[in-house]
């Protein structure tokens, strides 16, 4: 098996290829390493696909692959997974502000410590604090959310993985953010981080937006949600559809013995349509009933999905091993 295959996304990055291509090289010359470079074109509008497809023909090391359209890093990341043939995945992005220098020490704590995932730590950034505050507050609530306290910079793009990894989560949407927890939700809860050292950018312009930060949240809401509710969608949505019925039909009951009770004592009492509590209690009632189906509906859609049973199995030990042991 190939040491180690290093997954390069790139949009509009013609000017830094060629030398990260040599950076790659000459790390990997150096320690001897088996491996495989694949750049993933994600529908660059520049020379970018030129540039690799050259590299590709003349290095039979690289590999590349071209979107006919731009479609986002998380469905580029995910072909070159599918793609990597390498016992460690090394990711990293074209911009050369991922040192390759750190590959070693990044295959080392797979290999040796036994890391299931190695994020990069970019402790020291070039960046404009227009970019560093908010990523400070996005990765403080991914930390939060996740479960994983030890990671500093979820968003890093230089990561290490186990082959295993890779091949058994499904990076989709705008997921590359959150792929250590894409990780823990399959099982894989070895997860390390590394300081690496961030360079400027020293080609072209950044493609950040603070869209990017909005999208963060409502992709880390959604994956949240999936992890603990993605197979019994009932036990959320019937469970708050329960709770506001019972409050909206107790309201109701409420509502109307107190008009029964002024009817019986012959006092006057104003209609039940008339108190603005009425509608509320009657809201909550047809809210709740919509949310309890929504859980119904949402139960027989994942009872009936093709993953319903598809849990992540680590090790089997078969009649024949046990006997043979």
């Amino acid at each position: 098996m190939t040491d180690i295959s290093v997954v390069v996304p790139l949009y509009n990055e013609a000017e830094s290829l060629p030398e990260l291509h040599q950076w790659i090289v000459r790390v990997m010359n150096e320690h001897r390493y088996s491996y495989e470079v694949i750049f993933i074109d994600d529908g660059s509008t520049d020379n970018s696909w030129q540039v690799i497809a050259d590299l590709a023909h003349t290095d039979d090391n690289v590999r590349a692959i071209k979107f006919r359209r731009n479609y986002g890093k998380s469905p580029a990341l995910f072909c070159g997974f599918r793609e990597a043939k390498g016992q460690v995945v090394i990711t990293m992005d074209a911009d050369l502000q991922d040192s390759p220098d750190e590959i070693p020490e990044l295959y080392r704590m797979v290999t040796e410590e036994g890391y299931d995932l190695v994020s990069g730590y970019k402790q020291k950034r070039y960046d404009p604090l227009t970019k560093t505050i908010p990523t400070k507050l996005f990765n403080a609530t991914a930390r939060r959310v996740s479960g994983i306290h030890n990671l500093h910079d979820f968003n890093c793009g230089l990561k290490a993985y186990r082959s295993e990894v890779v091949k058994n989560i499904e990076v989709y949407g705008e997921m590359h953010r959150y792929i250590p927890y894409l990780a823990k939700n399959a099982g894989f809860d070895k997860i390390g981080e590394k300081v690496v050292h961030h360079q400027a950018r020293k080609y072209g312009k950044s493609k950040f937006g603070i869209n990017r930060f909005v999208n963060g949240y409502l992709d880390l809401i959604t994956l949240w949600f999936l992890s603990k509710f993605g197979k019994k969608p009932m036990h959320v949505f019937g469970f708050l559809g329960s709770i506001t019925f019972i409050i909206g039909l107790i309201a109701t009951i409420i509502i109307g013995a107190d008009k029964l009770i002024a009817i019986i004592g012959g006092t006057q009492h104003r209609l039940i349509t008339d108190t603005p509590y009425f509608y509320i209690a009657l809201t909550m009632m047809i809210i709740g009933t919509q949310l309890f189906v929504a859980g119904f509906l949402g139960d027989l859609i994942s009872r009936n999905a093709d993953s319903r049973n598809d849990y992540q199995i680590d090790k089997t030990i078969h009649l024949a091993e046990r006997q043979s042991s």
